[in-house]
């Protein structure tokens, strides 16, 4: 075997890893979103609640997926290279000191600031005291979850530069129970049922955080934190960490961004965009970050060792993988919207009207799939060579074209969908909030930005020689093509046969989903079988 198929059957291991324990946390997280719709279906607490969790959740990516783990695991990997076991103690402890004494200034600012916060997030609810109190005393139980939650991700980090994906892949799990608890059995017991879910969040990021204690102490590498704002290594963590503030989070300012304009649209958009949110991340979650997480390590040694052809074969076999994976999930979501919505949600307090509306946004939203997760393989392609600016100015970029598509297909549709009786005559501004559907307008500029933040990507890469594609990308993306045409039109025959699912028991419909899923990824697998890919092909070329 070659060095390429060696290391690409070692990034395929890695991804498993990673996949398997992600797999099951998307799963309960449909189970979660499940028993929220049907216990507390859609309303404006349910608003309230995704409002309060998006907050804290945004600064939990940005600090936790996105720029503190891009500029940590690089500096993390040099040491652990280079250096003693003692200089990578210090470093965690140093970094852990550091980084939490920011946090908790953070969480206390945002915890005394929350009617603020909360009005500075949903302008819209600033005319309804009740929602946006309910918004503020939500984010004083939730706010803390960023504190626990960032530290989880530095010893996540530490772990999966020893190539441990398994753990800190399984950690969301905790979540997700949590959640599913209180809907089910906290909520029935509170006043203000809604609650149950924001203490699910603070006792989830307490446990994420302690369940991976035991990892690391089995590396030797559990140590009391400490503060370093001077130490060498620390410094250039931040040095890394606070461009990449926008360049690795682009997707999540937009969604922050959204949640904002959301706050003035049709009551219920905030949860339909969540819901949306919540089914994009289940292939988002299961290979996007998973590649991005298992690639990170694997470029940061190929840089240290100065392995430009190790380097460029990597990122070759990520993309590929995420091509070959986002592609067909894109079509699948868009052409089985209704189908799974009705499937998984439209129980108890969640009506049909509510399908439909949740369905705008994931068809809209899920256009954008191939580039979000081609995103989270090609920026670390530039965190590991340390190299912060150049995400940030596409970063950049993409905001203000998600800010200027929003303002353009809001206007758009505002022209185009007709308006309720209720809403005729209205101002505009009260008559967008009295139109449902709208936030398509927001599914959409998410979708396009991601697909701009992609080009700005590749081409800077391109531009600079550190990607040259390998062969026979030609008939990688020729096959794959006609492998989704196909999937495709067999989903769409499976739709013509079935078409009434809202009118089905959640049996026929769990049976009717389940025979064209099945239906669709056999005739995927099919096509690409017939033309001669193996399961080979994905551990080198």
């Amino acid at each position: 075997m070659s060095d390429s198929a060696r290391q690409h059957s070692g990034l395929l291991r890695a991804l498993m890893s990673f996949a398997g324990p992600t797999l099951l946390s998307r799963v309960l997280g449909l189970v979660r979103e499940m028993a929220i719709a049907q216990v507390f279906g859609v309303s404006a607490a349910t608003d309230a609640f995704w409002v309060a969790f998006k907050i804290p959740n945004f600064f939990r990516r940005l600090f936790a997926e996105g720029s503190f783990s891009l500029a940590f695991v690089p500096v993390f990997t040099e040491v652990k290279q280079t250096q003693a076991q003692a200089e990578l103690r210090e470093l965690i402890s140093r970094t852990a000191g550091t980084l939490g004494g920011v946090l908790l200034l953070l969480t206390a600012l945002g915890m005394w600031f929350a009617p603020q916060v909360a009005a500075m997030f949903a302008p819209g609810s600033v005319g309804q005291p009740e929602k946006l109190g309910l918004i503020a005393e939500m984010l004083r139980i939730t706010f803390p979850f960023l504190f626990f939650v960032s530290l989880t991700a530095l010893c996540g980090g530490a772990l999966n530069s020893f190539q441990r994906f398994a753990l800190p892949a399984a950690t969301p799990l905790i979540l997700n129970v949590c959640m599913i608890v209180a809907a089910w059995w906290l909520a029935p017991m509170m006043d203000i049922p809604v609650m149950a879910l924001a203490w699910s969040i603070l006792v989830a990021g307490v446990l994420q955080l302690l369940i991976q204690f035991p990892a690391l102490r089995s590396l030797n590498l559990l140590v009391w934190p400490r503060w370093g704002a001077a130490h060498s290594g620390v410094r250039r963590i931040l040095r890394l960490m606070i461009p990449t503030l926008f360049g690795s989070s682009v997707a999540q300012i937009n969604l922050l961004l959204d949640v904002v304009i959301a706050s003035f649209l049709f009551e219920g958009s905030q949860t339909w965009l969540a819901q949306t949110d919540r089914l994009l991340e289940f292939p988002l979650g299961l290979f996007g970050v998973a590649l991005g997480t298992v690639i990170l390590p694997a470029l940061s040694r190929h840089h240290v060792d100065t392995d430009a052809k190790g380097f460029t074969a990597a990122l070759d076999w990520g993309l590929r993988m995420a091509v070959l994976i986002a592609l067909p999930a894109m079509l699948g979501l868009m052409l089985l919207a209704e189908p799974v919505l009705y499937t998984l949600f439209q129980y108890g307090q969640f009506t049909p009207f509510d399908v439909q509306m949740a369905a705008l946004s994931l068809v809209g939203l899920s256009f954008g799939l191939p580039a979000f997760v081609a995103v989270k393989v090609l920026a670390p392609a530039f965190y590991a060579r340390q190299d912060t600016a150049t995400p940030v100015k596409a970063g950049i970029a993409s905001m203000i074209a998600n800010m200027v598509f929003n303002v353009v297909f809001l206007a758009a549709l505002y022209v185009l969908w007709p308006a309720p009786p209720a809403a005729e005559g209205l101002p505009w501004l009260q008559r967008v909030g009295q139109t449902p559907g709208l936030h398509l307008a927001l599914a959409m500029a998410s979708a396009l930005s991601g697909y701009l933040n992609l080009f700005l990507l590749w081409r800077a890469l391109r531009r600079r020689g550190d990607f040259q594609p390998q062969p026979g990308w030609g008939r990688h993306l020729g096959g794959l093509l006609l492998a989704c045409a196909v999937m495709s039109l067999v989903l769409w025959l499976g739709l013509s046969w079935w078409s009434d699912f809202a009118n089905q028991g959640f049996r026929m419909r769990a049976l009717q989903l389940s025979v064209l899923i099945v239906a669709g990824i056999t005739s995927f697998v099919a096509v690409l079988g017939a033309l001669g890919m193996r399961p080979a092909d994905l551990r080198g070329h």
